[in-house]
Protein backbone atom coordinates (compact mmCIF):
# COMPACT_ATOMS: atom_id res chain seq x y z
CA UNK A 1 0.00 0.00 0.00
CA UNK A 2 1.66 3.44 -1.02
CA UNK A 3 1.64 5.82 1.82
CA UNK A 4 2.81 9.28 2.62
CA UNK A 5 5.41 10.59 5.74
CA UNK A 6 5.12 14.13 6.03
CA UNK A 7 8.17 16.29 7.71
CA UNK A 8 9.13 19.55 7.78
CA UNK A 9 11.97 21.78 9.73
CA UNK A 10 12.72 25.19 9.83
CA UNK A 11 16.11 26.63 8.62
CA UNK A 12 17.37 29.16 9.70
CA UNK A 13 19.74 31.41 6.91
CA UNK A 14 19.00 31.06 3.00
CA UNK A 15 22.38 29.50 2.81
CA UNK A 16 23.59 26.19 0.64
CA UNK A 17 25.06 24.55 3.90
CA UNK A 18 21.42 25.73 6.15
CA UNK A 19 19.53 23.98 3.68
CA UNK A 20 21.52 20.89 3.25
CA UNK A 21 22.36 20.10 6.76
CA UNK A 22 18.55 20.89 8.38
CA UNK A 23 17.31 18.23 5.32
CA UNK A 24 19.72 16.04 6.00
CA UNK A 25 18.63 16.48 10.22
CA UNK A 26 14.81 15.70 9.13
CA UNK A 27 15.23 13.41 6.87
CA UNK A 28 17.30 10.92 9.19
CA UNK A 29 15.17 11.95 11.84
CA UNK A 30 12.52 10.21 9.66
CA UNK A 31 14.13 6.75 8.73
CA UNK A 32 15.02 6.64 12.29
CA UNK A 33 11.56 7.06 13.13
CA UNK A 34 9.64 5.05 11.07
CA UNK A 35 11.99 2.44 10.35
CA UNK A 36 12.55 2.99 6.87
CA UNK A 37 13.42 0.73 4.08
CA UNK A 38 15.28 2.59 1.25
CA UNK A 39 14.10 -0.05 -0.93
CA UNK A 40 10.47 1.02 -0.05
CA UNK A 41 10.58 4.36 -0.51
CA UNK A 42 8.64 5.20 -4.12
CA UNK A 43 9.79 8.90 -4.22
CA UNK A 44 10.17 11.83 -2.32
CA UNK A 45 8.85 15.87 -3.01
CA UNK A 46 10.29 18.63 -1.35
CA UNK A 47 8.78 21.96 -1.03
CA UNK A 48 10.65 25.00 0.12
CA UNK A 49 9.11 28.48 1.03
CA UNK A 50 9.86 31.09 -1.73
CA UNK A 51 12.50 32.56 0.41
CA UNK A 52 14.55 29.61 0.34
CA UNK A 53 16.62 29.21 -3.14
CA UNK A 54 20.56 28.66 -2.31
CA UNK A 55 20.05 25.19 -2.92
CA UNK A 56 18.06 21.87 -3.65
CA UNK A 57 17.04 20.17 -0.85
CA UNK A 58 17.53 16.87 -2.86
CA UNK A 59 21.09 17.51 -2.84
CA UNK A 60 21.21 16.03 0.72
CA UNK A 61 19.17 13.43 -0.36
CA UNK A 62 22.01 12.08 -3.02
CA UNK A 63 24.58 13.14 -0.78
CA UNK A 64 22.86 10.47 2.10
CA UNK A 65 22.66 7.76 -0.25
CA UNK A 66 19.36 8.13 -1.91
CA UNK A 67 20.78 7.63 -5.49
CA UNK A 68 17.87 5.24 -6.81
CA UNK A 69 15.10 7.23 -5.71
CA UNK A 70 13.16 10.10 -7.87
CA UNK A 71 13.33 13.38 -6.00
CA UNK A 72 11.74 16.39 -6.79
CA UNK A 73 12.11 20.19 -5.33
CA UNK A 74 8.75 22.52 -5.92
CA UNK A 75 8.27 25.90 -4.27
CA UNK A 76 5.41 26.69 -1.67
CA UNK A 77 2.39 28.14 -1.97
CA UNK A 78 3.61 32.26 -0.75
CA UNK A 79 0.33 32.19 1.91
CA UNK A 80 1.14 35.51 4.04
CA UNK A 81 2.02 35.28 7.41
CA UNK A 82 3.05 31.28 7.03
CA UNK A 83 6.19 29.75 8.18
CA UNK A 84 9.15 31.43 6.93
CA UNK A 85 12.36 29.34 5.44
CA UNK A 86 10.68 26.33 5.59
CA UNK A 87 11.50 22.73 3.83
CA UNK A 88 8.89 20.09 3.92
CA UNK A 89 8.71 16.63 2.89
CA UNK A 90 6.33 13.82 1.35
CA UNK A 91 7.94 10.83 1.24
CA UNK A 92 5.50 8.22 -0.86
CA UNK A 93 6.40 4.90 1.07
CA UNK A 94 5.45 0.96 -0.22
CA UNK A 95 3.96 0.01 3.54
CA UNK A 96 2.81 -3.09 5.07
CA UNK A 97 -0.32 -3.09 6.94
CA UNK A 98 1.13 -3.17 9.78
CA UNK A 99 3.65 0.00 9.72
CA UNK A 100 3.17 2.75 11.56
CA UNK A 101 4.02 5.94 9.54
CA UNK A 102 5.21 8.90 11.62
CA UNK A 103 5.38 12.49 10.46
CA UNK A 104 8.24 14.86 11.84
CA UNK A 105 8.07 18.20 12.60
CA UNK A 106 11.23 20.11 13.95
CA UNK A 107 12.26 23.84 14.99
CA UNK A 108 10.18 26.10 13.98
CA UNK A 109 8.10 23.69 11.94
CA UNK A 110 6.59 22.21 14.93
CA UNK A 111 3.89 24.70 14.62
CA UNK A 112 2.70 23.47 11.51
CA UNK A 113 0.91 20.75 12.95
CA UNK A 114 -0.33 21.99 16.67
CA UNK A 115 -2.35 19.37 16.69
CA UNK A 116 0.57 17.03 16.73
CA UNK A 117 2.63 18.09 19.47
CA UNK A 118 1.87 15.76 21.93
CA UNK A 119 2.35 12.79 19.00
CA UNK A 120 5.77 10.56 19.33
CA UNK A 121 6.32 12.00 15.46
CA UNK A 122 7.18 15.93 16.36
CA UNK A 123 10.53 16.79 17.82
CA UNK A 124 11.87 19.88 19.03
Amino acid sequence: MLRGIRGAISVDQNTREDILDQTEVLLREMHHRNDLDLTRIASVLFSLTADLNAEFPAVAARQMGWTNIPLMCFKEIEVPGSLPRCIRVLIHYNAEDNDVLNPVYMGEALHLRKDLLSDAGVSG
